[in-house]
C-alpha cells in the first residue's frame, strides 16, 4: 500500500472511527485502526466488536484530489499512536506507505515515522445488512431523539438491556424509551418512508453517545437499517454498526400516570436553576434529595429546599407560571431531574403529580411527544 493524502482528511476520518476504539478489547487485532487503499478513495475502519465505524475518503472531492494511490493494499494500525501522530503532523501532505515487514512509513514535512503494523487479514470482516428493512431520518431529528432518552440509560449491568435504548417503529412513528428503573424518558415522532415495522429493537446508550459524536452537523439524512442482531447507521459516506442488546425490554406504558392530583407550570430556566442550588447543598449529603412545597392559599409560589446535615439548609420560592390541584409535599432526587430541564427545548415545563410517593411526569409546555418520569423519594418530612 502506498498513497499520498491530505492530512485534514485523513485526520477527520480517524477521529471519526477513534470512537469505536476500546482500551480493554481482549483481542490485540481491535486495538488498531484497519487502513484499506482503493484506486477510488481510503476506507478507515475500527470496531470494539460491539460498536463499528467505517469511514471512507473518496479520491476526489468536489473535483479536488485529496489521495492519490499509488498502490493499493490494506493494513492494521495501532490505534493509540496513529491517532495522536496524524492530529499532530504540521504539513497537510501526509504519505502513508508499508513495507513487507508490515510497517507503515508515515511522512509530512520534515517528519518520518515507522509504526509496526498488524496483517488486516486478520481483522474481523463487517456486516453487510440486507436493505429489506430500512427507515430514512433528519439527521437533526435523530440526534434530537436520541438526546431526549439516552441518558435515562441504566449504568447498572446486571441488567444489561436497561443499558440500551428500546426503539420501536410503528404506524410510521418512531419512539423510543429508556429507563433505569428510578425514571423514564421517552420520545415519539412521526417519521415517513419507512416499508416495515419493528419493536424490541435495544441499542446501548454507549454506543448511542458515540454515534451522537460522529454524526455530521449539518442536517443530512440518515438511513437506518434494521438486522436481526445489528443496527447500521448510514451517512453520507459514514457507515456506525451497532449491536442490539439481548433481553426483553419492560412494558413501561402501565407505568405512566394518565390523571394527575396536581399540575403545575413553571418557567424551565428559572426552575432549573432554582433546583440546581438546592442540588449544591443536596449533593455533599450525596443523597442529592431536593422538596418542593406547595400550598393552595393563592400564593403564586412554590418552595424548593435542600438540607445537608453538616453545611445547613437552602430554601427559595419560584413564581410558576399555571397551578391546579392539591397541595403538595414532594421529595425528588435533583439530579435527575436537573438532567431533564438541561435538554428541554421548551421555554417551559409541565409537571404532573398523583401525590408524594408516586411517579412526577414532566413534559415540554411545547413537543407534547416527550416525556419523562421521575420516582420520589420516601422521606420523614
Amino acid at each position: 500500500m502506498k498513497i499520498n493524502i491530505q492530512r485534514s482528511q485523513l485526520n477527520s476520518a480517524v477521529q471519526q472511527v477513534s470512537k469505536a476504539i476500546s482500551s480493554r478489547t481482549t483481542a490485540p487485532i481491535l486495538s488498531g485502526i484497519k487502513i484499506e487503499a482503493y484506486d477510488f478513495g481510503v476506507k478507515l475502519t475500527a470496531s470494539d466488536a460491539d460498536l463499528s465505524i467505517e469511514s471512507f475518503i473518496p479520491a476526489e472531492i468536489e473535483r479536488k484530489i485529496v489521495i492519490k494511490v499509488t498502490k493499493t493494499g490494506s493494513i492494521v494500525v495501532p490505534a493509540k499512536f496513529f491517532i495522536e501522530m496524524i492530529r499532530k503532523l504540521s504539513s497537510d501532505d501526509v504519505s502513508l506507505e508499508v513495507n513487507e515487514r508490515l510497517q507503515l512509513n508515515i511522512k509530512s514535512g520534515s517528519t518520518d515515522i515507522v509504526l509496526a503494523c498488524m496483517d488486516a487479514e486478520e481483522y474481523p470482516i463487517m456486516p453487510r445488512l440486507s436493505e429489506t428493512n430500512m427507515m430514512s431520518i433528519s439527521n437533526h431529528l435523530l440526534q434530537h431523539m436520541v438526546r431526549q432518552v439516552v441518558f435515562a440509560v441504566s449504568t447498572n449491568e446486571s441488567t444489561p438491556v436497561l443499558t440500551g435504548v428500546l426503539w420501536t417503529l410503528s404506524e410510521e412513528t418512531l419512539k423510543l424509551v429508556a429507563t433505569d428503573r428510578h425514571r423514564l424518558a421517552k420520545i415519539s415522532n412521526k417519521v415517513t418512508g419507512s416499508n416495515f415495522e419493528f419493536s424490541n429493537i435495544v441499542i446501548s446508550g454507549k454506543n448511542l453517545n458515540e454515534l451522537l459524536k460522529v454524526l455530521p452537523e449539518e442536517d443530512e439524512i440518515v438511513d437506518i437499517i434494521i438486522s436481526e442482531n445489528q443496527v447500521l447507521f448510514r451517512v453520507n459516506q459514514l457507515l456506525i454498526y451497532s449491536r442490539t442488546l439481548d433481553g426483553t425490554f419492560p412494558d413501561t406504558s402501565k407505568i405512566i400516570p394518565q390523571n394527575f392530583k396536581t399540575e403545575i407550570s413553571f418557567d424551565t430556566k428559572k426552575l432549573a436553576d432554582a433546583i440546581d442550588r438546592a442540588y449544591v447543598l443536596s449533593r455533599e449529603d450525596k443523597s442529592n434529595i431536593v422538596k418542593i412545597i406547595t400550598e393552595t392559599d393563592g400564593s403564586n409560589q412554590v418552595e424548593i429546599s435542600s438540607t445537608s446535615t453538616e453545611l445547613g439548609k437552602v430554601t427559595e420560592w419560584i413564581d410558576f407560571e399555571k397551578f391546579s390541584g392539591e397541595a403538595l409535599r414532594i421529595s425528588f432526587n435533583s439530579k435527575y431531574i436537573l438532567e431533564v430541564l438541561k435538554i428541554i427545548n421548551s421555554k417551559y415545563i409541565h409537571i404532573g403529580f398523583t401525590g408524594a410517593m408516586s411517579p412526577m411526569v414532566l413534559r415540554p409546555q411545547t413537543g407534547y411527544d416527550t416525556l419523562h418520569l421521575i420516582l420520589p423519594y420516601r422521606t420523614a418530612t
